[in-house]
């Protein structure tokens, strides 16, 4: 099928030339021609402000403009007319000949209807959760799995090679705190903690008495007559791997599965910080001073140049994470994207500036921030505070909510927006949830199939079938929201913004609900029965493409 967005654009780019030449204009130099979607039906299907940015270099009125535009235009068979409006807009309006084209296409490539070719096969990488193991995942983290979860499927649906990746924060300061907050557990619970007292900013949760039990249980008290020092190693590596294992399990019940876990301390192991700094050293980028080794990120735009190596030989957080970048891009990687908290703000503008002095581009990195979420219960805010062990986990949420309304939720607004979750609403089988309101639209698809079914009657082929019949608002509206499909998940592509899809979701059911209710797609002459059935296999296709995206459910039965 045509893609009439480019159609749209080349009638007009003809038409812009002619009019030149006709008119003994010059063809504005850097002309870009953008169409869109107006915000109202009686606005057309695509429309363009064109004339108004050609006004200054033709000197003429945008109305006018707009309309000798119009009078240079080729015939299109799927431009069934077009109008000025307003100050110079023109507008597109499509024919029945590219609504039967779309519902056939729709029908004929299934799931691949809305795949996109604007990766090129090239590579990209999305890191995101990438939790301290420390403790079990709690509703922030959740959100980032979502919002990094359906980023990679959108970004391979339009074309990318995509590899998920988690980064184990398995090195420094925090785990040794994990290892002696439970050390600490470990001997008070053997009625010994004077020997171990409990750190001062230790990790305060139940997780902690849990997993010192679990020791408990395997090595008895073997550890109280060993000096504390030689045993912490011990606490620390059993409690990163029963988180860490804890972590896994969470994320795979909320249908995240990671290709790549890559461990911060494998950095150390295999030289990779030192091989960075060298980097930069050869490049002038990296110098010594008072004993520590600088990163000359000012010539980047930063207030300040940023110690690399302390003069203790111990390399920075920052040392970490540009050595871990530069391996992302060895590993060959076209585009990184890290979805990190909304609190790292201020650290985006430092990595991409590490990033252009390893030689790439600054836009090679492109960071997704999580912002906050907050728990509505009962019309009350749930108070939630990590460190003291109050936290609400992703797996209570999950047996609370379900995976469905919760990753529905995360995505429901822009990443770095913040986010009121009602979970009475989420939980509610009610048109008010609009999870709910989405899966029904679902559920009613396959009921009508099942009636179909029932009455004999089977899906006929669709080259065989009378599309122009669908005349009415609702079954225009609901074939032109179809059309959307392809372009939202483009934009949602460019943009880094998977709420798209999800605003997308509730857009096609509301359509297809306002469709539902007006007309009866069986019972009607055979004709029109056969050209709604299309029309709603097409909607199903459809609606199981944007769930597949957003890994949510399409249930048959509501």
């Amino acid at each position: 099928m045509i893609d009439v967005e480019s159609h749209i654009k080349d009638l007009l780019n003809d038409a812009i030339i002619s009019t030149a030449k006709d008119e003994n204009l010059v063809y504005p130099e850097g002309l870009e021609i953008i169409i869109e979607r107006p915000r109202r039906e009686n606005q057309g299907d695509y429309a363009t402000n064109v004339a108004m940015l050609m006004a200054r270099n033709w000197e003429m009125k945008p109305r006018d403009i707009a309309q000798v535009i119009i009078s240079h235009l080729k015939k299109s068979e799927y431009v069934e007319k077009v109008e000025v409006a307003g100050p110079g807009f023109i507008n597109f309006f499509l024919s029945d000949l590219w609504m039967s084209e779309l519902i056939r296409e729709i029908i004929d490539k299934g799931e691949d209807y809305g795949k996109r070719d604007l990766g090129e096969g090239k590579r990209a990488q999305v890191e995101f959760v990438s939790a301290n193991p420390t403790g079990p995942l709690h509703i922030g983290h959740g959100r980032g799995a979502a919002v990094g979860d359906v980023m990679a499927n959108i970004l391979s649906f339009a074309g990318w090679y995509v590899e998920r990746e988690y980064y184990i924060n398995d090195a420094g300061l925090q785990m040794k705190l994990l290892g002696r907050s439970v050390q600490a557990r470990y001997f008070e619970l053997l009625g010994r903690s004077e020997a171990a007292p409990f750190p001062e900013d230790g990790y305060k949760g139940d997780y902690i008495h849990e997993i010192a039990q679990e020791i408990i249980d395997i090595e008895g008290d073997k550890f109280l007559g060993l000096p504390i020092e030689e045993t912490l190693d011990y606490f620390k590596d059993y409690a990163v791997k029963v988180i860490l294992n804890g972590i896994k399990k969470d994320l795979e019940d909320f249908r995240v599965l990671f290709d790549v876990w890559f461990s911060e301390k494998t950095l150390h192991e295999r030289g990779l910080i030192r091989e960075m700094v060298d980097f930069l050293m050869k490049r002038g980028l990296a110098y010594e001073k008072e004993g520590a080794i600088w990163y000359r990120s000012t010539k980047f735009g930063d207030e300040k140049d940023r110690v690399l190596i302390r003069s203790n030989g111990e390399p920075t957080y920052f040392a970490s994470d540009v050595a871990y970048h530069k391996d992302k891009f060895d590993r060959g990687f076209d585009l990184v994207i890290d979805v990190w908290g909304a609190d790292h703000h201020g650290y985006v503008p430092r990595m991409k500036a590490a990033v252009q002095a390893l030689g790439r581009s600054p836009d090679d990195l492109q960071v997704l921030l999580i912002q906050f979420v907050s728990l509505i219960k009962q019309g009350r805010m749930v108070s939630m505070s990590t460190r003291a062990g109050e936290f609400v986990t992703l797996r209570e949420m999950m047996d609370e909510v379900g995976v469905d309304a919760m990753r529905y939720f995360f995505l429901m607004r822009k990443c770095d927006s913040h986010l009121d979750f009602d979970i009475d609403l989420a939980k509610s089988a009610s048109t008010d949830n609009p999870v709910y309101y989405v899966q029904y639209a679902s559920a009613r698809l396959h009921s009508i199939f099942k009636e179909a079914s029932s009455r004999g009657i089977e899906l006929p082929a669709p080259e065989k079938v009378d599309i122009s019949l669908l005349k009415t608002e609702e079954e225009k509206a609901l074939i032109k929201c179809l059309g959307k499909f392809p372009e939202e998940v483009a934009k949602a592509a460019k943009e880094l913004s998977p709420h798209l899809i999800v605003f997308y979701a509730y857009e096609l059911a509301k359509a297809f609900h306002s469709f539902y209710n007006a007309h009866r797609v069986l019972g009607e002459e055979k004709s029109l029965s056969d050209a709604r059935l299309i029309l709603v296999r097409a909607v199903q296709v459809v609606l199981l493409n944007v769930l597949g995206l957003l890994k949510i459910n399409a249930p048959e039965v509501m």
